[in-house]
């Protein structure tokens, strides 16, 4: 069969329209034709009759087996505006439309976090990611996404498969980069016992990784794994959350602090360790609600610790069972709020019914996004612009800061 793509669906796959509906091709461009057998909704080795302009050579030689990226063999210019109108096409679903800011893309090389796949091998082990929807997993010893110190770790992580994992079952390793060095959790491994644990934290100690969680629990703490959050220094959790790269979390910093500008009272909500509200202590005062205990106690630490800032307060809540009422943004002078994927609907509502004048709005998803949005705009709110930060380079995923002021 011979198609045409149309287009790029929003989890990068291309669709062309086939006889009896949508065919789904991986690795096309829209305006490509290709030629292969369709099964189902699916053609899964097409063959490219007609390539497009924007389709670029994968800089990466694991492109076409790894399913750690999906968008290399597109260009950098095509990429960013698919993903912008991506964020358009979620907004005009919700009957919106706003001013768009130019994209700001991490470089290649520059993620900092990732969860990678380990498997024992008879001769050692091997680690990687999978290939895109199967269980075989791929080495990646030249992966052009990962930032070099990640990869120097490598030879540590490949020791912990060889030394915790069984021969029947992958493990998971979560690794972020730290200023004190790697920072591993991993699940999935042998069940704990003395002998596994002095062996773990030799290797632990050998390879430089500053702390190692082996199925939720501390077995090496070589050195806090730290990290910068403005003035502050904060040690996340195990698996915490950390923005994907130092370039997106500048990026995102900048454009939050631009949006609630000279602000002096200001609520975090969904506040993780600190990446927004220990930055803005710089300027203003600001209290801090989030639903996880141990991101809490770290944020609160790094703001004990560090010097220049203002008053930084705390609260622990689940915002999606108990949102904060308007009345408790009296004197509040602008709102982060940076949700998980699922968005913040019920929190939106009730910042919608309140007279907080700014709020920064941070999603890592267009759809529940525009949603939420709706409903702030339902409130007397304007949505004032947009800014797209793509950190997650070559994937299918979206991230951005919104900026929302009251009408008078």
């Amino acid at each position: 069969m011979i198609l045409t793509i149309e287009r790029l669906g929003h989890l990068g796959d291309a669709i062309a329209q086939g006889p009896d509906g949508p065919v789904f091709i991986p690795q096309m461009l829209p305006g490509e034709v290709v030629e292969g057998e369709v099964t189902g909704d699916r053609m899964t080795a097409p063959r490219i009759i007609t390539p497009s302009p924007d389709r670029v050579r994968a800089p990466c030689v694991h492109a076409r087996t790894c399913g750690g990226c999906l968008l290399q063999h597109a260009s950098d210019p095509f990429v960013a505006g698919w993903k912008q109108d991506v964020v358009r096409s979620a907004l005009a679903g919700q009957g919106l439309e706003a001013a768009f800011r130019p994209i700001v893309t991490s470089p290649p090389r520059s993620r900092r976090r990732a969860t990678l796949a380990g498997k024992r091998t008879k001769g050692g082990a091997m680690l990687g990611f999978h290939a895109r929807a199967s269980d075989v997993l791929v080495p990646v010893p030249n992966c052009q996404l990962l930032h070099p110190d990640l990869m120097a770790a490598f030879p540590g992580l490949e020791a912990l498969v060889v030394t915790g994992a069984s021969r029947s079952a992958e493990v998971a390793l979560h690794v972020t980069r730290s200023l004190a060095g790697p920072d591993v959790a991993v699940t999935g491994g042998k069940p704990l016992d003395a002998e596994l644990r002095l062996n773990l934290a030799r290797v632990a100690e050998s390879h430089g990784i500053a702390r190692l969680t082996w199925n939720g629990e501390v077995v090496a703490l070589r050195l806090a794994p730290m990290q910068r959050f403005g003035k502050a220094l904060v040690a996340p959790p195990p698996g915490g959350f950390l923005q994907a790269t130092m370039q997106g979390e500048a990026a995102l910093l900048a454009t939050v602090a631009e949006a609630v500008g000279p602000a002096r009272r200001i609520t975090d909500l969904f506040a993780g360790a600190g990446t927004f509200a220990l930055p803005l202590a710089a300027q203003a005062e600001v209290h801090a609600v989030e639903g996880d205990a141990a991101l809490v106690a770290a944020l609160d630490k790094g703001w004990r610790m560090a010097e220049g800032l203002h008053r930084v307060t705390h609260e622990l809540r689940d915002l999606f069972r108990r949102p904060l009422e308007p009345d408790e943004f009296r004197h509040v002078q602008a709102v982060v709020i940076d949700p998980p994927r699922a968005g913040a609907e019920a929190q939106m509502a009730t910042l919608a019914r309140s007279g907080v004048p700014v709020i920064a709005a941070v999603s890592c998803n267009p759809v529940t996004f525009a949603r939420d949005a709706k409903l702030l705009l339902a409130g007397g709110y304007r949505l004032d612009w947009v800014q797209v930060v793509d950190q997650f380079r070559w994937a299918a995923h979206v991230e951005l800061v919104a900026r929302f002021s009251r009408q008078r």
